[in-house]
Formats: C-alpha cells, sequence, structure tokens
C-alpha cells in the first residue's frame, strides 16, 4: 500500500470540502433559494460568509493549498457545512492528522434513535453521560431510580448526585465504598481534558461542597473504578444492586451510555 504523501491528503481534504459545499442546499444555510446557480450547493464566499473567516483562506483551504489552520477556524467550517460529529472528525484528521479537541462546553443532545434505544431498554436503567458526567439523556427506568426530570439542569450531574446532595447519598448504602471508585473513574475522565473550564469549574465547586470530595480528589492511586452506582434504595426504600456496561454513543463529543443490570 502506498504512503499517503502530504499531497494526497491535501487532494483529499479538497475533495472533502467541495462535496459537502455542493451537498449543502441554500435554503438550508438560510440562503433565499430564489435564482438561478451554475452548480449545486453552496458558493465557496457563502460558507466564508457562514463561517466568519476570510474568503481568500477559505478559498485557498479549499484548494488545499499547504497553510495553516486554528482549531477555531475548522470548527467553524465544519459548523457552517453542518458537518456531523464523524464528518468533522475525518475534517480535522485531513487538515491536523489527528482528532478534533473537546469543545468548549456547551449542553450537548442526542439523536431521536439514541433516545429511542434508551426507551427500548424498558428494564434497564439506562442514561447518557458526556465527560463532565451530566446526565444529559435517560430512560423511563432511569428516571424512577434517579429522579432525573423532576432536577433542574445543573443537578443532573452523577457526581454533584453522589458528593452534594445528603438525600441522595441516603440511598446509597454502600457510599463509603462506592463513592471513592466513582471519583477516580471521573479522575480519570478529567486526566483527557485537563484544562477544560466546565470540568474545573466542577472539580472547584465539589471541592467546596463536600470535605470528601476534596480528601479523596488530592489523594493519589485511588483503588478501583466504577462508572455507575452498585447498590440503591428506589424511592420506596427497596434495595436493588445492579452491574453496569458502557456503551460509545458519540465518540468526538465523550457520550457515554450507561445501562444498568440488576442483579
Amino acid at each position: 500500500m502506498p504512503d499517503r504523501t502530504f499531497a494526497r491528503t491535501r487532494t483529499e481534504l479538497s475533495d472533502f470540502l467541495m462535496r459537502r459545499r455542493k451537498k449543502l442546499a441554500p435554503a438550508e444555510a438560510g440562503f433565499p433559494s430564489t435564482g438561478q446557480r451554475r452548480t449545486p450547493g453552496l458558493r465557496r464566499e457563502e460558507v466564508a460568509a457562514l463561517a466568519g473567516v476570510g474568503l481568500t483562506w477559505y478559498t485557498w483551504f479549499e484548494q488545499g493549498r499547504d497553510i495553516q489552520v486554528s482549531e477555531s477556524f475548522l470548527l467553524k467550517v465544519a459548523k457552517a457545512l453542518k458537518l456531523d460529529d464523524a464528518e468533522c472528525g475525518h475534517l480535522f484528521l485531513l487538515a491536523h492528522r489527528r482528532p478534533p479537541p473537546p469543545e468548549a462546553y456547551q449542553w450537548p443532545s442526542v439523536s431521536p434513535l439514541i433516545q429511542n434505544l434508551l426507551d427500548d431498554l424498558v428494564l434497564r436503567p439506562a442514561y447518557v453521560v458526556n465527560l463532565r458526567w451530566d446526565v444529559v439523556a435517560w430512560n423511563k427506568a432511569a428516571d424512577d431510580l434517579f429522579g432525573f426530570a423532576g432536577r433542574e439542569r445543573p443537578d443532573r450531574n452523577i457526581m454533584r448526585l453522589v458528593f452534594a446532595d445528603p438525600e441522595f447519598r441516603h440511598r446509597l448504602p454502600g457510599w463509603c465504598d462506592e463513592a471513592p471508585k466513582l471519583l477516580a473513574q471521573f479522575r480519570y475522565d478529567l486526566a483527557g481534558t485537563p484544562d477544560d473550564p466546565a470540568m474545573l469549574a466542577l472539580v472547584d465547586e465539589l471541592k467546596r461542597l463536600s470535605p470528601d470530595f476534596r480528601r479523596w480528589f488530592e489523594r493519589p492511586g485511588l483503588e478501583g473504578y466504577a462508572r455507575g452506582i452498585g447498590a440503591m434504595l428506589d424511592l420506596g426504600g427497596t434495595l436493588s444492586c445492579f452491574l453496569h456496561e458502557m456503551l460509545i454513543v458519540d465518540e468526538y463529543r465523550h457520550l457515554r451510555m450507561v445501562v444498568y443490570f440488576r442483579q
């Protein structure tokens, strides 16, 4: 197999951008669809305007010229071309030869098909979390157990529930054993984005709210990791014990589905 040369990668990048630009209908991007166009899709100047970048710089980029572009530039172009997560990852691999970085914190969502999958797990509590452990989607079984729907968005965070909600902590008979394992896994996730402002803000908040979190967070070498809670009292006081499995929902936005299996 021949080596992937820089020139070949630039050609693939140019072809990819032109295909995506021509595939996007003007009406999808907010441009009037009246009048005749000689070519399908958007014009280069329209993509540049949508992305908020210079026309000349975008033209050179699409032509595959040897120019350096920033992460911000690539994310703006990806948004203008309405790339999905896989396509955005492909763009970064072609332009920077690496996946995109974790984006600045914003509350993510899941596709309707992922929500359908959650809902199909009728007997198994399941939810989707991001790297910050915010719960962004869940099924009825998880809501019956955790009460996500009745909580404000900032409170739908597993680490905040475990360490900063006394009522929730009371429902965890194995809290002293499980909480350090959950924190160890969270700290592992934090290592992947050590400078992320949203992650650091959550850590600072939990250090302030929970002496246990503060003490364990600073302790090196916590033993054991856990993605979910192993034993929990439901709202009626019945104890359930669980095993967990984690599925990747979206690699680039770090969305994971945690499914609970009753023992």
